[in-house]
């Protein structure tokens, strides 16, 4: 329990969860999974729910949102590999990363009424999963994961790695004192920096470092049809963004909601930026929760060609 955070924290990390691990592609994917502890005897009729990391981060990125959610689903988040306590691969492809969410719906005992949600790289992670494995799938939500144009003017080189060099440091205190948000923000929740923080570091030769592969961006194609893949989903689709992200523009909003069409919610989150769900983390998961609520009580509408 952390003494500095709200009572709702504290409850989110209370309720348990466990460790698992599944090989994917010759490398082994770790990830959490919750189960409702008073519904046990019916969580396997519960659908599916995967929360997927952004670039740099892990699974303890949703350890305390997902408990919101176990009365009607059953969750787990993983760490995809070349971060958290996952392997790490000689080549990264967004084919494999689609593959490692599928292989742990598989492993979770997971049906084909799962949902995934990606934040970030997480969402085109999404993205690419819900394209090649739809038959799995319910629906998909793109947390401010931005599919721009084709014609976008980038201020920078999009091929390029947000990711630093990684350094060590001779002590755990020291490392989790330089932990920042990337792309950076102002968070003024430090109770969830500090946790998050916390589980991004492992100790090594010589001290502790972050626990991500930092030159995965080297060993990765990068997409660039990824607004051809939007258009070509099938499976259904939610949209949930930081109205005050600087990555996701109304520019970029406008076009997504062109490419797909007037059935896919779009939901903005106020004063929450691309990090939204850790500087708005309530507000986010009331929207989540009713996105999803909606799916369940609705046909979908979008024509599956």
């Amino acid at each position: 329990m952390l003494t500095h955070a709200p009572g709702w924290f504290n409850r989110a990390l209370e309720v348990p969860y466990e460790d698992r691990t599944v090989e994917v592609g010759g490398v082994a994917i770790h990830y959490l999974s919750w189960n409702e502890a008073d519904d046990v005897d019916g969580a396997e009729e519960k659908p599916g729910l995967i929360f997927v990391h952004g670039n740099g981060a892990h699974a303890h990125w949703w350890t305390f949102i997902a408990p919101f959610f176990l009365r009607e689903y059953r969750v787990v988040a993983l760490d995809l590999s070349g971060a958290g306590d996952s392997g790490r691969r000689k080549r990264y492809s967004p084919e494999l990363f689609a593959d490692e969410v599928i292989g742990v719906a598989a492993d979770a005992g997971f049906g084909d009424d799962t949902i995934v949600v990606g934040h970030s790289f997480g969402g085109f992670v999404t993205l690419k999963t819900g394209l090649l494995h739809n038959d799995r799938l319910t629906g998909i939500v793109l947390v401010d994961s931005a599919v721009r144009p084709p014609d976008f003017k980038w201020e920078r080189d999009p091929r390029r790695s947000p990711i630093k060099p990684k350094r060590v440091y001779e002590t755990f205190e020291e490392a989790l004192g330089r932990f920042r948000l990337m792309p950076p923000q102002d968070c003024s929740n430090g109770f969830i920096l500090d946790y998050i923080g916390r589980h991004s570091l492992k100790q090594t030769e010589g001290g502790w470092t972050w626990k991500f592969d930092d030159g995965l961006f080297r060993k990765m194609a990068f997409d660039t049809n990824m607004h051809e893949e939007l258009a070509r989903l099938k499976c259904r689709v939610g949209v949930i963004y930081g109205e005050d992200s600087y990555l996701f523009s109304q520019e970029v909003a406008d076009y997504m909601f062109r490419v797909l069409d007037e059935s896919v919610p779009f939901v903005g989150i106020p004063e929450a930026q691309h990090h939204l769900f850790l500087d708005q983390p309530l507000a986010f998961v009331s929207a989540l929760r009713t996105l999803l609520a909606e799916w369940r009580h609705s046909r979908p509408n979008r024509l599956h060609v």
